[in-house]
């Protein structure tokens, strides 16, 4: 949603009504008296200010400490001061420092005053373009890396177990469909492709050592209630009613889940294992307080499951 408010901050109650009367016509404008206002102004309407207007000489903080505290807090909002010609020296500190767009000298003059906060907030709606651009690229990243992600178990898995990698693979999308929120932070100022790609390879032959280590502990399956005690052993949860309870589902997506390029700790790995060494396929539901675990019949997978798994996480990131 693009702002479209003005937020105005000055302690003369007729300077309020001299600026709402004039900049109405513009865009709808909320009013402060003091800075302190202006904060709890922000704090409650920050989504829907484009742009913000702040005195300067006011009793207690000045101006420039609100304006501070909005670049900190909201930095799209676009930051104005306003001020008399004798403190222009302190509009110009403020420029260079970041914390306003320009200043509107007082008193003011209509046309000026008019244009300034017109230029003000096509910028603040340009702004709100491009962090949706931005957003818009960061899920589709998102949704790659877990394509990619999902794709690569599949070969670790195949390689660590001949017979059940497909089973384990579609049983671990199942359930990360089903707990869902699933966003792996990417920070595209520090990875390029090709660094991203090798990060994520050695991650993913940390995994399959930690799949061996696993397995290779837990040594044979006997039976249903010794494949649920291992798992609820392994995340942290317990075996009741013929299932598995957790407190949370955070192991249950933590290979996913994950920043990119962070190596995958033992314990993010215990699921994708046990559903390697169980054999069997496993449920995930959301019950009260938590989630629950239960093992199932074998699923028959259609030739395109992973590939509507792919599409299916990339929908939730």
């Amino acid at each position: 949603m693009t702002p479209t408010k003005i937020l105005y901050v000055d302690d003369e109650p007729i300077a309020l009504k001299y600026f709402e009367r004039l900049v109405g016509p513009l865009a709808p404008v909320l009013t402060a008296n003091s800075v302190e206002e202006g904060r709890a102004v922000l704090s409650a309407h920050h989504a829907d200010i484009a742009v913000l207007v702040c005195d300067q000489r006011m009793p207690g903080e000045r101006g420039n400490e609100l304006l501070r505290h909005a670049r900190q807090h909201y930095p799209n909002i676009v930051r104005m001061l306003t001020t008399a010609y004798s403190e222009l020296g302190e509009a110009i500190d403020a420029i260079n420092t970041g914390e306003i767009y320009r200043y509107i000298a007082k008193p003011w003059e209509l046309e000026s005053l008019r244009t300034d906060l017109k230029n003000a907030m096509e910028l603040a709606e340009l702004r709100s373009e491009r962090d949706g651009l931005v957003r818009d690229k960061l899920l589709a990243q998102q949704s790659r890396l877990l394509g990619s992600r999902l794709g690569s178990l599949l070969t670790i898995a195949a390689a660590v177990h001949e017979t059940a990698h497909e089973a384990a693979v579609a049983g671990f999308a199942r359930a990360a469909l089903v707990v869902g929120g699933i966003e792996p932070a990417v920070d595209w100022n520090r990875w390029d492709h090709a660094d991203l790609l090798q990060a994520e390879a050695r991650r993913g032959a940390g995994i399959a050592t930690h799949l061996r280590h696993r397995m290779q502990q837990w040594g044979a399956r006997a039976d249903d209630d010794q494949a649920l005690t291992v798992l609820a052993q392994a995340l942290g949860g317990a075996v009741r009613g013929g299932a598995v309870h957790l407190p949370d589902a955070a192991g249950l997506t933590a290979l996913l889940a994950a920043p990119a390029g962070e190596a995958a700790p033992a314990p993010a790995c215990a699921w994708f294992a046990w559903l390697l060494w169980c054999g069997s396929a496993a449920e995930v539901a959301a019950e009260p307080g938590g989630w629950r675990v239960s093992l199932t019949g074998p699923v028959a997978l259609p030739p395109d499951w992973l590939a509507d798994a792919m599409e299916r996480l990339g929908r939730t990131a």
